[in-house]
């Protein structure tokens, strides 16, 4: 998996977002491998015409119905939303929050990124099998330095209690990747894929940087 996280950095306003997403989207469909986007939230129906996995940036709890202002899992798959990251470190929420929205996205049967800070943090919501948990070192985030190469133990540490968790939790790097040699490393230490924001969004050539990273990611991949 490799998902590009498109915050509300003004790169991709306006039509910019449509334009990333249909780059990813072939390269994509040239590489046979998964790249999922997360625009920013008023934008998720219009990517979601593309044939590409999409993902929110942040759910609430809230329930169908007299909840205004929240986003709900619910109602984001029928609206062709695949799923949603959790937990961002520029979006914090409660564990409670975390666990209830696990649960939910799995009886829907949509995609859940927990994002972390620590493997700490790793171990507790491995055990509660999300599809993937994200390793991000929030001091590295947005740095241009990445954590494989920084903190290279992170993800190892990470990978090893993710497998203790004994399900279908696979693990994803993010935090400071900017080359196709972090994601390489990355993968090579063990994650299953990435999460990358500024690193693309911020890139002055968005087919060269996906291809970069996407070619890293096949020429690394163990299945």
């Amino acid at each position: 998996m490799f998902i590009i996280n498109f915050k509300n950095y003004d790169e991709i306003s306006g039509s910019n977002a449509v334009k990333l997403t249909k780059i990813a989207e072939k390269i994509s469909k040239k590489y046979k491998i998964k790249i999922a986007v997360a625009p920013p939230q008023h934008l998720l129906s219009e990517i979601a015409k593309y044939s590409i996995p999409v993902l929110a940036q942040h759910l609430d709890t809230a329930n169908i119905g007299s909840t205004t202002g929240f986003m709900v899992p619910e109602i984001l798959k029928k609206s062709r939303i695949s799923g949603s990251l959790i937990n961002h470190s520029e979006h914090r929420i409660s564990e409670n929050e975390i666990i209830e929205l696990i649960s939910r996205l799995k009886k829907l049967n949509m995609i859940s990124v927990v994002c972390v800070k620590d493997v700490n943090e790793a171990k507790k919501y491995a055990k509660l099998n999300p599809d993937y948990i994200a390793i991000e070192p929030p001091e590295l985030i947005g740095t241009g330095k990445a954590v494989s190469k920084e903190k290279p133990e992170a993800i190892t540490k990470s990978v090893m209690v993710v497998k203790e968790a004994k399900n279908s939790t696979k693990l994803l790097c993010g935090a400071g990747i900017v080359s196709g040699d972090d994601v390489a490393r990355a993968i090579q230490l063990g994650a299953k894929g990435i999460l990358v924001a500024s690193g693309i969004v911020k890139a002055k050539n968005w087919n060269g940087i996906i291809e970069d990273f996407a070619l890293a990611i096949s020429k690394n991949k163990k299945g």
